[in-house]
């Protein structure tokens, strides 16, 4: 009976906390993630303020739940994903392509999240280090893209990384694309795949190393080392 009532506990609190969360989307959604308060959330939520507190201890707290459960929703797609592409601008396309459809039901919340974005000091920032267990992941994700693809031996610890920033690139242009159906971002990722696949097959020619070393000291600079 105790095991029992144990479980009943917790089914009930995973529902408290599913039910906080799915308000907060929803109001970052409608009104925006500065205007919303942990007060709107518990009342939209049908709790007390003091459990919304209790399950999340601030907004930015429900944010990173959201970047937590869409990462790992995510890789069992990015996997599939990779399984069918076959050449390296496909499987470029195909990565970056599971993130926007997988943020697409969320694209107002990460527009409002938009202007930390751009701040390593801001915790939601993809650039922080309070997010760089996600973006390991992902850039573990391009190491995966690029197997089987000849990379100069200089080049390949920081491709997977440059490619990151170039799909970091491609959300910000599609969180503000405003085309029917963000058709231009559709357009923009299929040709930037393309260019940057062919750039990465160029790469290994004598004739690159010049570029590959201006390249190299360019990724270095934005790295700080």
């Amino acid at each position: 009976m105790l095991l029992f009532e144990r479980v009943q506990i917790m089914a009930k609190s995973d529902e408290t906390k599913q039910k906080i969360f799915e308000a907060a989307l929803g109001l970052f959604r409608t009104q925006g993630f500065d205007s919303t308060t942990m007060r709107e959330i518990a009342r939209e939520a049908g709790v007390a303020t003091g459990a919304a507190y209790y399950y999340y201890e601030s907004k930015d707290a429900i944010v990173m739940d959201f970047y937590g459960r869409a990462n790992e929703e995510m890789q069992p797609k990015l996997a599939a994903a990779l399984d069918r592409a076959r050449s390296l601008d496909d499987r470029i396309r195909s990565v970056i392509g599971i993130k926007v459809e997988q943020f697409a039901p969320n694209r107002t919340i990460l527009r409002a999240l938009l202007r930390n974005g751009a701040d390593p000091k801001h915790p939601l920032s993809p650039f922080s280090e309070a997010t760089k267990e996600i973006r390991d992941i992902d850039i573990g994700w391009f190491r995966r893209v690029l197997e089987g693809t000849r990379v100069p031996r200089d080049l390949e610890a920081a491709l997977p990384g440059v490619l990151w920033f170039f799909q970091m690139g491609v959300i910000f242009f599609w969180v503000v694309d405003e085309s029917p159906k963000q058709a231009r971002t559709t357009a923009l990722l299929a040709a930037a795949a393309k260019s940057a696949a062919s750039l990465i097959r160029l790469s290994g020619l004598p004739l690159m190393r010049p570029v590959r070393k201006t390249a190299l000291n360019i990724i270095a600079l934005v790295a700080g080392e």
